[in-house]
């Protein structure tokens, strides 16, 4: 294949874990992958990253590195028939005392039946497997698997990381005076710590222009999309720290996070729910008007729609990350879960008990108590096993 016609991410791609850039805490020397290469020892591993961040790369560094045979799937277009033929390829090399390593891109589309194929051919050693993933493995790969393999988790490159990625392809294309170092710290931002992004929008941008500024770069790149899946891990980790900004009254974290998620195309009745559950667990009795206000948003979220709807959606996360916050609810709910899961047989006691006969009064039934507002019985209102232990907790705690 001719090289010049290949983009110039692939062009780029390292071929010894020296040429890596970033993901120190897998390549220094006394580190997994360092190992598994100097030893020339494969092991079956998951890779878990981002996009862009060197999955790929290193799966085949490792396969060239060890003297194995690089067999690639992608689990999008891949089935079971082509495990299946993978398998039969590997025996081959196995009886000729070579090793087969199999690198399945994006695992987690597998679905359980395909990931057991995998199975009982790792476990024999027929093949070593290296799968990729952008989702977290503990949901999207079954057990059995990832008990036979290391999990490796790759970090987003750096912006500096991303910048000496953008400088060495311009070395090896000679291109290094038609980019301005602003253009370069700009491709570097937009990226989103993706290597690809970054050689995708260079090579687009000088494609258009012989001199690379910020302005063609920002003609190149349009709009970066959003490192943001909505059923992905960072769908839970923003929708996290939006409710973790709340919690702390931090309200330009908190309109941050919601500005991303509006902006990677969140449901607004998804937002709008936690924060109905955030005004319960977090402000409660600290601010009463916070539930209403909140329930009061996610109506009109549902009957405004976006964009209008963004007004109540930044009106109510700002006041919810302003407001005091208490925990009294949440930690009252838990306690008579608690005591409600531990004494769920305990008998209701008899004063509270209604008597609609005269039996039942006669034995006791609703006896001494009286309707009336603010009424206290003086035999409480707790079964007596359960007010035993309350009485118990609070004479230990004031012993403390």
């Amino acid at each position: 294949m001719d090289n010049q016609r290949q983009p110039l991410a692939e062009r780029m791609r390292p071929t010894s874990l020296d040429e890596v850039i970033g993901q120190s805490h897998l390549l220094g020397d006394a580190e997994i992958l360092r190992q598994i290469v100097a030893k020339k020892q494969p092991v079956s591993l998951i890779l878990w990253g981002p996009p862009g961040t060197g999955k790929t790369t290193l799966a085949r560094i490792i396969a060239n590195e060890v003297e194995a045979e690089f067999i690639e799937l992608s689990a999008v277009t891949s089935g079971k028939k082509d495990v299946t033929q993978v398998v039969e390829h590997a025996r081959q090399n196995w009886n000729l005392g070579l090793r087969t390593i199999l690198f399945v891109d994006e695992i987690h589309r597998f679905n359980k039946a395909q990931q057991d194929a995998f199975l009982p051919h790792v476990e024999s050693g027929l093949i070593t497997l290296i799968g990729a993933t952008t989702e977290n493995p503990s949901f999207e790969v079954i057990h059995p698997l990832l008990s036979r393999t290391r999990v490796l988790v790759l970090e987003p490159l750096s912006k500096d990381e991303i910048i000496s990625i953008i400088k060495r392809a311009l070395k090896l294309i000679k291109k290094t005076k038609n980019v301005t170092p602003k253009a370069i710290d700009y491709l570097a931002e937009l990226s989103g710590g993706d290597a690809r992004v970054a050689l995708g929008n260079l090579e687009l941008a000088l494609s258009l222009s012989q001199k690379v500024t910020p302005d063609v770069v920002k003609a190149a790149a349009q709009k970066r999309l959003p490192g943001y899946d909505k059923k992905g891990d960072m769908h839970y980790d923003v929708i996290s720290a939006f409710i973790k900004s709340m919690r702390g009254s931090d309200v330009e974290a908190t309109l941050y996070y919601l500005s991303r998620m509006l902006d990677a195309g969140e449901d607004p009745k998804f937002i709008a729910r936690r924060m109905v559950i955030f005004a319960s667990e977090d402000i409660g009795l600290a601010g009463n008007g916070a539930l209403s206000l909140a329930v009061a948003t996610f109506q009109a979220v549902e009957r405004v729609g976006l964009p209008e709807g963004s007004y109540n959606l930044y009106h109510c996360a700002t006041a919810l990350a302003r407001s005091q916050k208490s925990r009294e609810v949440t930690d009252l709910m838990y306690a008579a879960k608690d005591l409600a899961s531990r004494y769920n047989n305990s008998p209701v006691p008899l004063h509270l008990r209604n008597a609609p006969t005269k039996l039942m009064k006669d034995l006791g039934y609703a006896k001494d108590y009286k309707w009336q507002a603010d009424f206290k019985h003086q035999k409480g209102f707790l079964p007596e096993d359960v007010q035993d232990v309350i009485r118990l907790g609070k004479s230990n705690s004031k012993e403390n």
